[in-house]
């Protein structure tokens, strides 16, 4: 194990390549339904989660990382020589899981970071690939929180929605609520505002096609003018759409770095089947 952990939680949806390339150690979190537990992406993995919840009756829930799996999983890294760690979260208003590593992190007898990234989905994805990179240069903890911190100020996630069901059903929603009564079946757009890391409003539209094309320009027009590029299509099951998308972006933009990514079941359930996101950062 490299002398400085890098730990991160299933929330990132990075592509396992990234995972065992740069030796990320991912946290997967727990989803509940109708009594069960599943870990995200371990034991429930997002093909079949996706087919679950447009036929269950019933809702899963999520919880929290407590501050003892944290405590654990620091400990397990520090058995396995790590000097340091670097941890990188979904934001506080997604989970308490934060706060949950903060409090691990005052037990340990070796430096710990937190990291809020204020994001999620490959918005929290590419603030991870921006440490582990820095770490591979020969960067240390305080390089790789500079890093981290850099991305973060520049990172952009916008989803359009076929309904605003599942987000507010998950209760993560912000002032996104204005967009709710009648319009639940209009096609929302949404972001997360990488400031507060809040779910905020873009706008809606009232076909699924006006809402992609909405998405597009609303974030690229917050991408730097002739800037190198690092954009990830993520998809609740509409990979069809999302290569589509894919190739569109690669032709008018060529980024420096562009895939496409199944948005895994913790974030799914908040937003939904057929669920269309870009999230990325110029530089």
């Amino acid at each position: 194990m490299h002398p400085i952990a890098l730990i991160t939680d299933s929330t990132c949806d990075l592509p396992s390549r990234f995972i065992e390339q740069y030796q990320i150690t991912v946290l997967p979190y727990v989803l509940i339904w109708d009594g069960k537990e599943y870990r995200d992406r371990v034991t429930i993995q997002p093909e079949e989660f996706y087919a679950r919840l447009r036929s269950s009756p019933t809702f899963p829930t999520t919880a929290q990382a407590s501050r003892e799996e944290f405590v654990s999983l620091f400990r397990q890294v520090r058995e396995k020589g790590a000097e340091g760690a670097l941890v990188v979260l979904v934001n506080a208003q997604f989970s308490g899981s934060l706060a949950s590593a903060r409090l691990a992190a005052e037990e340990m007898d070796f430096p710990v970071v937190i990291h809020d990234s204020r994001s999620t989905s490959m918005g929290l994805g590419w603030q991870v690939l921006a440490a582990a990179r820095a770490r591979e240069a020969g960067g240390g903890l305080p390089e790789m929180v500079a890093a981290a911190e850099k991305v973060r100020e520049r990172v952009q996630v916008y989803a359009c929605l076929d309904t605003l069901e599942y987000v507010y059903r998950g209760g993560r929603i912000g002032n996104a609520r204005r967009l709710l009564g009648t319009l639940l079946h209009a096609r929302p757009v949404i972001y997360v505002n990488h400031q507060t890391g809040i779910v905020e409003a873009a706008g809606m539209a009232l076909s699924r096609r006006r809402s992609i094309e909405w998405m597009v320009w609303c974030f690229f027009e917050r991408m730097p003018a002739g800037g190198q590029l690092h954009v990830a299509v993520m998809h609740g099951m509409a990979e069809t759409e999302a290569c589509q998308l894919e190739a569109r972006i690669r032709e008018a933009f060529a980024p420096r770095e562009l895939f496409v990514h199944l948005t895994g079941p913790v974030l799914g359930l908040n937003t939904g089947p057929r669920a269309l996101a870009l999230c990325g950062y110029g530089e």
